[in-house]
């Protein structure tokens, strides 16, 4: 099994989608269980459609997910050059190969000319014009024109494509690691471009050519790729390497939260939800996204919450490292029907990885996002800070966002709890609580919680009467942590002068 060879092969055309880092967790668990090699390979060919950044994207996604490529673009690897762009004479050759095999011929038609065939089809009733065996030899090709017109178009500079002559009569069989076997009648398929006028090949010669000459074993993508798998399967025969000819396996979709129609793109900014492992700048504003990085999420959580969405494990358990993936991941259990991309499950999941990270290494984590709102707290507060609020936040913002009180003025108060339990003849009795509190100095939860609890019984109060009271002076707010803890931490002094802005606030209302 050391022979296994996966690759995940993106082009860069823009943001890598969630669905892309999916299959390329897929294609890394079976490579790695299997002690193979994961190898990244960039196709690049359609050159109108690349997208500047859009590579680099694609490998900080990567190694932000900790998907690291044994081979790819600044991976090293002796199968390379890893970008197809960087490969094009291979394609020439292997474009010649099938022409003088009899497999491929020259297309001289062009884009105009096709045009107005597809418009005299339809006025005919034929919508759904294809170039194939049943329309070859009424076009402008080498089957149609002869080998002396042919010879004298190439001798002229005349542009031409090359195609896959698509045999008749014929059914292509598929043994699909998911699907089982699938079925082609080849009088279906049309004779699909390999090689475009710019000598550039397409996405379907390209990839036959480079999981052959890098060994390849296996090929899991998206189930958007199995119509094209059949004329695939034919030109692994067209080019004689069928004994080689690697495992296919099509993944199902990820499907819309609703459960109808497939995840896209745009889906993230219509429903508010990332859609991309990081987030993405694109030239206007519609076509910027956030990703689960800057939506706080933990890389570990996404690749498990990901690894779900169409393989289940046979079990009940949940909650995999990726080590765990590893060992209990196999193709068999990847399910043949869409999968909901269910956010609230991808949060549940990244909340659970909040609560079992150990306190120092959140903290490792959290001191980057808290210096961008200008904190910079030690160590020894930040690790009391965490312990705190860990149980209480789903994804790494919230520690901020319910907790930014820590570190500086509470800025709004939740006057109306307030309301209900201020009155102006115990302002006296307030008072005297918040200077017993002072006269503690800097002290532990029991002796807070001791004081606190000696003035209730002395006055005859109840916690309702005192605790909303000092929650909201002190944090704005009547959720969170236990008060008393939030009071320890803030300092003797801190709390008091809260208390004084809180009192005052009050006392307007």
């Amino acid at each position: 099994m050391s022979k296994v060879r996966l690759r995940f092969a993106p082009s860069p055309t823009g943001a890598l989608h969630i669905g892309g880092v999916r299959t390329a967790l897929y294609n890394y668990l079976l490579a790695k269980q299997a002690g193979g090699k994961f190898i990244l390979r960039i196709e690049d060919t359609d050159q109108t459609r690349y997208v500047p950044g859009a590579e680099a994207y694609i490998i900080e996604a990567l190694e932000w997910c900790g998907l690291r490529p044994d081979e790819g673009p600044g991976f090293g690897g002796n199968y390379g050059p890893y970008r197809q762009s960087d490969r094009k004479a291979l394609y020439e050759k292997y474009a010649q190969q099938l022409l003088d095999s009899g497999h491929a011929f020259y297309a001289f038609d062009t884009p105009e000319e096709l045009d107005a065939r597809r418009e005299q089809e339809k006025e005919v009733g034929n919508h759904n014009f294809r170039y194939d065996p049943t329309t070859r030899h009424s076009m402008r090709n080498s089957e149609a024109l002869g080998a002396a017109e042919t010879q004298r178009l190439l001798d002229a500079g005349t542009p031409y494509t090359v195609r896959l002559k698509i045999p008749t009569d014929e059914i292509v069989k598929i043994q699909d690691l998911v699907r089982g076997e699938v079925q082609f009648q080849s009088n279906e398929l049309d004779d699909r471009v390999l090689l475009k006028t710019d000598r550039m090949p397409t996405y379907h010669l390209a990839n036959i050519v480079d999981d052959h000459l890098m060994e390849i074993t296996h090929v899991i993508r998206g189930e958007e790729w199995l119509p094209s798998t059949a004329h695939h399967v034919l030109l692994y025969r067209a080019f004689g390497w069928e004994d080689t000819m690697p495992a296919f396996a099509h993944l199902p979709l990820i499907m819309k939260p609703t459960g109808k129609g497939k995840l896209s793109k745009r889906d993230g900014a219509k429903l508010g939800i990332p859609v991309f492992p990081l987030s993405w700048q694109g030239e206007t504003e519609a076509e910027s996204f956030v990703g689960f990085r800057e939506a706080g999420f933990d890389p570990r959580a996404v690749l498990n919450f990901l690894a779900l969405l169409g393989w289940n494990p046979g079990t009940e358990q949940e909650i995999f490292d990726l080590e765990g993936l590893i060992e209990a991941f196999s193709i068999e259990k990847i399910g043949k029907g869409g999968a909901r991309f269910d956010y609230d499950k991808a949060r549940w999941f990244n909340q659970q990885y909040i609560m079992h990270t150990p306190d120092a290494d959140l903290v490792t984590t959290l001191k980057p996002l808290l210096a961008e709102k200008g904190v910079h707290q030690d160590d020894a507060f930040l690790l009391a800070f965490v312990a705190l609020m860990k149980e209480r936040a789903t994804v790494y913002g919230d520690f901020w966002e319910q907790g930014y009180y820590f570190f500086q003025e509470v800025t709004t108060y939740d006057t109306k709890a307030v309301k209900k339990k201020w009155q102006a003849e115990r302002v006296p009795l307030f008072e005297q609580l918040r200077a017993s509190l002072l006269a503690l100095g800097d002290t532990g939860v029991p002796e807070i919680e001791a004081t606190v609890k000696n003035f209730l019984e002395v006055n005859g109060l109840g916690f309702g009467d005192v605790f909303p009271i000092l929650r909201v002076a002190i944090t704005g707010t009547t959720k969170g942590p236990a008060i008393y803890d939030v009071m320890a931490l803030l300092g003797a002094e801190e709390v008091d002068r809260r208390l004084a802005k809180g009192y005052a606030v009050f006392n307007a209302l």
